[in-house]
């Protein structure tokens, strides 16, 4: 059991987590596989100018965006500049194409097998996704407004260089998501999310001097305050929930008589049960049109005027119209990605096929939309919480005197960082509590 000290027990379960021989090993496991990551994200691919990139992406969105899960390996454009980012959509794909294709529907149903088999499809697509995403953003970086690396092409003497870049790259994901998966087996959290959260961690001090260079001191103090309201916001609704109860009745011989045996249990149904995706999906199509936009800046005519009326003001984080809609995309990306979850789960078929059933309510059809229209209310508290997240770089343009553009990652940045931590320390309080020990969640 736990001495009682005088410590706090945070760091008391933090001492006592180190206490433990195996426990020990995951922590120091995990911190290798960390830092062997952060070594991996400066191996630069050769040919690349590095200050020219450094100057791109503090000035384009859609880069800033796909640096944000490589973690900065693509601001050096290294051999881990994609991180994991294709192995997050080749699963987000999965997700949304089980329910649509009956094989992959079926193979959902059959338990861990069925999981695993998804699985290892997600993996498949992942290969190609990283060579085809891999070869488009050399293709990007090397063609105007970019041009921060040259010799990119599939015929002539550029075919082998380029060649050479694109599997390094797609490598170098495929190195990132197995260590990603040796922290799941042998170490704490889970793997991919823990990769994701180094590299944001490793960029906050590049943002906390940015923002002290355009504010000064007063700025910093004032955005991490906000920050810090943001951050109990995000574990409040992060953590909410609506219990279903569910009971139980079940038939069971004993003794050559039959009995009837009833329990009670609770179906949690999460609040923000999509999590971080609307605001990816949200990102991608707010910085799609100004990204086309900026291929046809500077052209004469309509084009270069419709051009750069779409680049830096319909699509720009400086004006209004950016963040309406942005705040209406997330909102709307919310309900459709929870109710795509939601169906995938099938739970009014599960507890039917359980022999159980919410009190009050029918089994089978009755059970579904009440549990539809369950979800359905939750999510708006859900997605009204995305929606304000994702727009609170707006808001420090005025608390702190930052330009929007200095915190535009800031919002996915804090619901990734908030929920591995919670994440992580929710497994080591169970590793804890399985040694009798106590934890850190209380």
């Amino acid at each position: 059991m736990q001495q009682k000290t005088g410590r706090p027990a945070l760091l008391q379960a933090m001492i006592d987590s180190f206490r433990l021989p195996d426990l020990r090993g995951r922590i120091l496991f995990t911190l290798m596989i960390l830092v062997i990551f952060r070594f991996v994200a400066h191996v630069p691919v050769p040919g690349v100018d590095v200050e020219a990139l450094g100057r791109i992406f503090d000035q384009n969105q859609l880069l800033g965006m796909l640096d944000l899960f490589s973690g900065g390996a693509m601001r050096n454009l290294s051999v881990a500049a994609m991180g994991v980012y294709p192995y997050i959509t080749a699963s987000i794909v999965m997700q949304l194409m089980v329910p649509v294709i009956p094989r992959l529907q079926a193979l959902s149903r059959e338990g861990e097998a069925g999981r695993n088999k998804i699985n290892q499809i997600t993996h498949l697509l992942m290969v190609p996704l990283a060579i085809l995403q891999g070869y488009g953003q050399l293709i990007l970086l090397s063609r105007p407004p970019f041009q921060a690396i040259s010799g990119v092409g599939l015929s002539g003497p550029d075919l082998l260089p380029t060649l050479s870049m694109v599997m390094s790259m797609a490598a170098g994901t495929v190195f990132l998501v197995w260590m990603g998966e040796l922290i799941t087996d042998r170490g704490i959290g889970n793997g991919i999310s823990i990769i994701i959260f180094g590299g944001i961690v490793s960029g906050l001090p590049q943002q906390l001097g940015s923002s002290a260079v355009s504010g000064g001191l007063t700025s910093v103090v004032a955005l991490s305050l906000f920050a810090l309201g943001l951050v109990v916001l995000i574990v409040f609704f992060t953590e909410g929930h609506r219990r279903i109860p569910v009971q139980y009745a079940r038939s069971m011989f004993r003794g050559g008589r039959m009995y009837r045996q009833s329990g009670s249990t609770h179906i949690p149904l999460r609040v923000n049960t999509a999590g971080m995706i609307p605001l990816i999906f949200a990102m991608a199509v707010m910085i799609f049109p100004g990204t086309v936009a900026s291929y046809f800046v500077g052209n004469p005519g309509f084009l270069g005027t419709a051009a750069d009326f779409i680049q830096n003001r319909m699509f720009s984080p400086t004006g209004y119209f950016y963040w309406v809609a942005y705040f209406f995309l997330v909102l709307g990306f919310a309900f459709f990605y929870t109710m795509v979850v939601f169906q995938q789960q099938n739970l009014g078929e599960t507890l039917q096929k359980q022999g159980g059933f919410v009190p009050g309510i029918r089994p089978g059809r009755p059970t579904v939309e009440y549990l539809n229209r369950v979800i359905t209310r939750i999510t708006w508290g859900g997605a009204m919480f995305l929606a304000l997240v994702a727009i609170s770089p707006f808001f420090s343009q005025w608390i702190a005197n930052v330009p929007p553009g200095t915190m535009i990652l800031g919002s996915a940045g804090l619901l990734i960082i908030v929920g591995v931590t919670l994440d992580t320390m929710k497994q080591l309080e169970a590793q804890l509590l399985m040694r009798h020990y106590e934890g850190f969640i209380r």
